[in-house]
C-alpha cells in the first residue's frame, strides 16, 4: 500500500490539476554552470537554424526539403527523387543515432538539442523574464485583475511573441521553399504569392500557440519522444537523477537545522526545500525518479548545487548519473545493447558514405516510347522513337549535350536537331530516333549502351533495348 501511494504521481502529470484543468506553470528563472552552457549551445544551434536556409555550398543551399518540387539538400548534398534510397538511410542513421543516444544518455536531446526547447526556454521565456518578472510576479500577475499594468504587460508580451512566431514560421519556409525564393517573396509583392502567404499566416499562428500556450505540453503531450524513452532506457543509462541514497538515508529527508549532525540520526542530504520543483519547465518532482515529462533540462541540477553548497553540503544529489551509479556507484560502462547499435550505426554510416562517392552528378534515362513498335525504313533500317530524359545534379548548366551509340553501329537523331542544355539542377528531356542496319541484329530486342557527352566529354552511360523483326534473328 505504501509503495502505491508513492507511485500515485505517475497516474497524473504536472500540468493537470485534480478536477482536469490546465495547471499552469510558473518556473523560476534557472541559474547555474549547466544552464550557462546549455545557453551557448542553444545560441549555436539558434544561429545555425537560423542561418543555414541562407548558407550555400558550391551553389547547393545548405539545408532544403522541398517536397512539392521534390528537391532535398543535406549538408551541401543534393538530393533527387532517383536519390531517394539515400535520403532513406541518411533518415534512418538519425534514428539509430537518436536511440543510442537515448540508451546512453537518456532524454539529453530533449533538454539540449531540441528546437521546441530552445525556443520555448531560451526565447520565449527569456522574454517572459523580462517583461512578467520572475516566478513570484508571474503568479501574481496571473492572479491580479484585469487592470492597466496586466493589459500593458500582456498585449507587449504577446505581439512580441508573434513577432517572433512570424519571424520563425518564415525560417522554416525557406527550408521548404528556398532562402533566395523566400527573399524573392519579402522583397516582392505579397499579393502575388497569396497562398504561400496564408500558409506563413497559418504556421506563424501555429507557432503562436505552441509558444504562447500549448508551451510543455508538446513534450509531455504530443511528442512520442518521451514515449520512446520507457523501451529504451535501462538501469545504465545516465539521466538527470536524484541520488536517494545519499538524499534519504535511513529516516528520509528533513528540513534543514543548522549546526545538526543529520547523518547520525539518519536523516538523509535533502532538505525538502523543493526548490528543484519550483524551477522545473515541466512541474514535476525530480526526487520520484525518472518521469515522462522529464526533459533532462539540468535546471534542478544547479538549483539543488546552489542549495547544497548554501548549507554547506557536497554538490551532487541531483546530478547526472545511472540508477547503477546511484545504488553500486559503479561507473559508466559500454553494454552490449550499446556496442550492438554502435556497430549498426558504423555500418550504416559507411554504406551511406560509399553510396555518396559513387553517386553520379549526372543521371540518364532514355526510354521507349511506350506502345509504339519499330519502323521498317529504306535501305533495310530499323527505326525505334524513344524519350530522354537527362538531370543535372551539378550546379553548372551542362552545355552541348549529345548522344552516341557505344555497343553497337547506328545513329542517334534528336527532334530537335540539335544538341541540347542540361541547366544546373535541373532537367532536360524530349524525344529521339535511334536507327540500326537490320543486319547488325542478332535477335528481336537487343540491348543497347547509349554515351551521353557535353562536347567531347562522357559524362554518363545508360542501357535501352533496341526492337526489330523476329526474322533477323
Amino acid at each position: 500500500m505504501e509503495n502505491q501511494e508513492k507511485e500515485q504521481f505517475r497516474d497524473s502529470i504536472g500540468t493537470i490539476d485534480k478536477s482536469g484543468n490546465r495547471s499552469w506553470i510558473f518556473p523560476k528563472k534557472p541559474s547555474g554552470i549547466f544552464y550557462k552552457y546549455r545557453t551557448y549551445v542553444s545560441y549555436f544551434l539558434l544561429a545555425f537554424l537560423l542561418s543555414a536556409p541562407f548558407i550555400k555550398i558550391n551553389g547547393n543551399q545548405l539545408l532544403l526539403f522541398n517536397i512539392l518540387e521534390r528537391k532535398f539538400n543535406i549538408f551541401g548534398f543534393p538530393f533527387w527523387p532517383q536519390d531517394f534510397y539515400l535520403l532513406v538511410i541518411s533518415m534512418i542513421i538519425g534514428v539509430v543515432f537518436i536511440i543510442l543516444f537515448t540508451v546512453i544518455f537518456g532524454r539529453i536531446f530533449c533538454g539540449w538539442i531540441c528546437p521546441q526547447t530552445i525556443f520555448l526556454e531560451m526565447v520565449f521565456r527569456k522574454i517572459e523574464y523580462l517583461i512578467d518578472g520572475d516566478r513570484g510576479k508571474q503568479i501574481r500577475l496571473s492572479k491580479q485583475p484585469w487592470n492597466a499594468e496586466k493589459i500593458r504587460k500582456r498585449v507587449l508580451k504577446w505581439i512580441i511573441f508573434f513577432i517572433i512566431s512570424f519571424i520563425i514560421a518564415n525560417v522554416f519556409l525557406a527550408y521548404l521553399i528556398g532562402g533566395d525564393t523566400l527573399i524573392s517573396y519579402i522583397t516582392g509583392n505579397p499579393f502575388d504569392n497569396v497562398r504561400t502567404l496564408i500558409s506563413l499566416t497559418i504556421f506563424t499562428c501555429v507557432f503562436y500557440f505552441v509558444f504562447a500556450w500549448f508551451r510543455e505540453q508538446v513534450c509531455i503531450i504530443a511528442c512520442p519522444y518521451g514515449r520512446l524513452q520507457g523501451v529504451l532506457l535501462d538501469n545504465k543509462t545516465i539521466n538527470v537523477a536524484y541520488d536517494y541514497v545519499r538524499g534519504e538515508r535511513e529516516t528520509g529527508r528533513a528540513k534543514f537545522k543548522k549546526d545538526e549532525d543529520r547523518a547520525s540520526v539518519g536523516k538523509g542530504d535533502c532538505i525538502d526545500c523543493k526548490q528543484c520543483v519550483v524551477v522545473c519547465p515541466t512541474g514535476i518532482d525530480i526526487r520520484n525518479g525518472t518521469q515522462l515529462e522529464c526533459v533532462n533540462c539540468t535546471a534542478c541540477i544547479d538549483e539543488c548545487d546552489h542549495i547544497m553548497e548554501s548549507v554547506g553540503y557536497p554538490k551532487g544529489l541531483i546530478r547526472y548519473a545511472s540508477e547503477e551509479n546511484i545504488v553500486k556507484k559503479k561507473p559508466f560502462e559500454f553494454s552490449p545493447r550499446i556496442k550492438g547499435y554502435s556497430a549498426v550505426l558504423l555500418i550504416l554510416i559507411g554504406v551511406l558514405v560509399g553510396m555518396l562517392f559513387l553517386r553520379n552528378e549526372v543521371e540518364a534515362n532514355i526510354l521507349r516510347l511506350p506502345g509504339q513498335l519499330y519502323q521498317h525504313k529504306a535501305n533495310n533500317i530499323i527505326s525505334n522513337v524513344y524519350t530522354y530524359k537527362v538531370i543535372n545534379k551539378t550546379t553548372e548548366d551542362i552545355t552541348d549535350v549529345s548522344y552516341k551509340i557505344l555497343s553497337h553501329k547506328g545513329t542517334i537523331k534528336l527532334v530537335s536537331n540539335h544538341n541540347f542544355i542540361v541547366p544546373k539542377q535541373g532537367l532536360a528531356e524530349g524525344t529521339l530516333f535511334i536507327e540500326m542496319n537490320a543486319s547488325a541484329m542478332k535477335k528481336d530486342k537487343i540491348d543497347l549502351e547509349i554515351g551521353v557527352f557535353s562536347g567531347d566529354k562522357l559524362i554518363e552511360t545508360t542501357i535501352t533495348n533496341f526492337l526489330g523483326p523476329r526474322s533477323y534473328r
